[in-house]
């Protein structure tokens, strides 16, 4: 992958940058580790995150040991530019404990713009606001909100039968935000969802 590391503030910090490991599909915080400039270019050139060890003082690649690799996607800066955030896919779990994340507080997989907007779909069951199409689904119950997931489904398989892209697109958006709907409906959230994925992943 490309990116341009002149944009990085080496002297801040006396040439070693923190850099936040982020899972690309979960979106779930990995680990925190640092990197300097030989780091960083070991991480470019070999697809493999690379780190600065600062007890050891030489150049560490996660998993170079366990053989849980991170494989780098996505790398963007801070306003400050002195913090790199690192997009990654690991081939395991990240941390030496055998977890997924060296952050043992935080258990659930992250559920990404899912989870933003199942909080949104919670707020409308709770406020209710006038003149929102969601508060209207719930204001109708758990049978209309049934049917209308029921309704989608059938018209995502019709447009799937459809040459058009953006038709079955939004079929298949429409389906997944009234789920989610019935999902809240039924006083369960989307990191119950999650769990069961998750279980069947294994």
């Amino acid at each position: 992958m490309k990116f341009d590391i002149s944009t990085i503030d080496w002297e801040k910090n006396d040439g070693l940058i923190p850099a936040v490991i982020q899972d690309v599909n979960t979106l779930q915080v990995l680990m925190l580790g640092y990197m300097n400039k030989d780091s960083l270019q070991q991480t470019l050139r070999t697809d493999k995150v690379t780190f600065w060890s600062r007890t050891k003082k030489s150049l560490w690649t996660k998993g170079q040991t366990s053989g849980n690799f991170l494989t780098p996607v996505n790398m963007s800066i801070d306003c400050d530019n002195d913090t790199l955030l690192i997009q990654a896919i690991p081939d395991g779990p990240t941390c030496h404990t055998g977890a997924v994340s060296c952050f043992s507080g935080i258990t659930k997989t992250g559920a990404g713009f899912l989870g933003k907007l199942f909080r949104v779909i919670e707020q409308r069951h709770r406020e209710r606001p006038i003149n929102s199409y969601t508060s209207k689904l719930f204001d109708k119950g758990l049978d209309r909100i049934a049917q209308k997931v029921g309704e989608e489904a059938v018209e995502t398989v019709i447009a799937s039968k459809n040459n058009s892209t953006d038709l079955f697109l939004n079929e298949a958006a429409d389906l997944i935000f009234h789920l989610l709907v019935l999902v809240k409906a039924k006083n369960l959230n989307i990191d119950m969802l999650m769990d069961v994925l998750e279980e069947r992943h294994k």
